[in-house]
C-alpha cells in the first residue's frame, strides 16, 4: 500500500512513518528531503501535494486548507484518511482547529478514522526537561493535578493500524493513558527512570508562566492554556475546565486490542532525553 504521511518529522508523524515499515511510504516534509522516502510539500499549498497513486493518508491538521487537501487527495484516488485530531473535539472544546479537518474528511466519502489523543506524556519533557537537566528540579503549580496522559507511541500505533487494517473506518478514538497519575507522581516516575533525585518545587501559576515564557518553544506557546489563563480557543478563561465524565473514552484495548503504555514506561523510554544536555 502506498501511504502519504504528513507531518512526517513531528513527534507523532515520525513514529507513524516508522510503524509503516513494509509499505511504500511518502513522508511529507516542508524542508529539503534528507532521507529515503521523504518528499517536499506543504499542506498550506495543496496544489503541490504528491498524492498521485497514494491509497491512504495520515493527515496532520491544517484547517485553513483541509477542504482542498482532501478534495485533491480523493480526486487522486486516496481511499482512506486517518486524521491526527484531539480529545478537545470529543469534549466540545475545539470547533475551529481539529473539527473542521474531521468534517472535511467525513464529507469526502472515503474511509476515515479520527485519532483524538488527550494529554501527551511528551509534554512533560518539553515543560520539565530543561530544569531537570540543569538543576534536578521541577517547578510546577499543581502537584496534585492528575489526568490520564498518553504515550506518543500509542497514538502512532493506533494511526498505523487505522491506515493499514480494516475495521477502523468511521471510528473516532479518544485516546488516553492507562492510569490517573498526578504531576508529583509523574516526577517520581521520571526520577526512578533516570536514577536521580528530582526535587518538586511548588510555585504559583504566575511564577510558572514566567518560567515557561522564558523557556520558549512549546512551553511558551502553551503556557497560558496549560496554566488556566486561556481556554482551548485562545480566549480568556473564565472558569476551570473539568472533563465530562459521561464522555466515552477509548482505551488502547478498545482500539487495537492491547494495553496502553504506562507513564513509567514512557519515562524509561525518554530517560536519555532528561539526562542529555541540549
Amino acid at each position: 500500500m502506498k501511504i502519504l504521511v504528513t507531518g512526517a518529522r513531528g513527534n507523532i508523524g515520525s513514529l507513524v512513518r516508522q510503524g509503516l515499515a513494509g509499505h511504500e511510504v511518502l513522508a511529507l516534509t516542508r524542508s529539503t528531503p534528507s532521507a529515503p522516502g521523504e518528499v517536499q510539500g506543504d499542506l498550506t499549498e495543496p496544489a503541490g501535494l504528491p498524492v498521485a497513486g497514494v491509497e491512504a493518508m495520515f493527515l496532520f491538521p491544517v484547517p485553513e486548507t483541509a477542504d482542498e487537501v482532501v478534495r485533491l487527495a480523493v480526486q487522486a484516488g486516496v481511499r482512506r484518511i486517518v486524521v491526527l485530531s484531539s480529545s478537545a473535539v470529543t469534549f466540545g472544546e475545539d470547533d475551529s482547529f481539529h473539527l473542521p479537518v474531521e468534517r472535511a474528511v467525513e464529507a469526502s466519502g472515503v474511509e476515515w478514522t479520527h485519532v483524538r489523543p488527550g494529554e501527551f506524556m511528551r509534554n512533560k519533557l518539553e515543560l520539565w526537561g530543561p530544569s531537570i537537566r540543569a538543576e534536578g528540579v521541577v517547578r510546577d503549580p499543581f502537584p496534585d493535578q492528575a489526568w490520564y496522559p498518553v504515550h506518543e507511541a500509542d497514538i502512532a500505533d493506533v494511526a498505523v493500524a487505522a491506515l493499514t487494517e480494516d475495521g477502523h473506518a468511521g471510528r473516532a478514538y479518544t485516546l488516553n493513558g492507562p492510569e490517573l497519575i498526578s504531576h508529583r507522581d509523574q516526577v517520581a516516575a521520571i526520577a526512578a527512570a533516570i536514577g536521580r533525585e528530582i526535587r518538586f518545587e511548588q510555585v504559583t501559576p504566575a511564577q510558572a508562566r514566567e518560567i515557561y515564557l522564558a523557556q520558549g518553544g512549546f512551553a511558551a506557546a502553551t503556557a497560558d492554556f496549560l496554566l488556566g489563563y486561556e481556554d482551548y480557543s485562545g480566549a480568556e478563561s473564565t472558569e476551570e475546565w473539568t472533563p465530562d465524565a459521561a464522555v466515552e473514552m477509548t482505551t488502547m484495548k478498545d482500539a487495537i486490542g492491547r494495553p496502553a503504555r504506562t507513564f513509567a514506561q514512557w519515562a524509561s523510554d525518554h530517560a536519555h532525553d532528561f539526562l542529555r544536555q541540549v
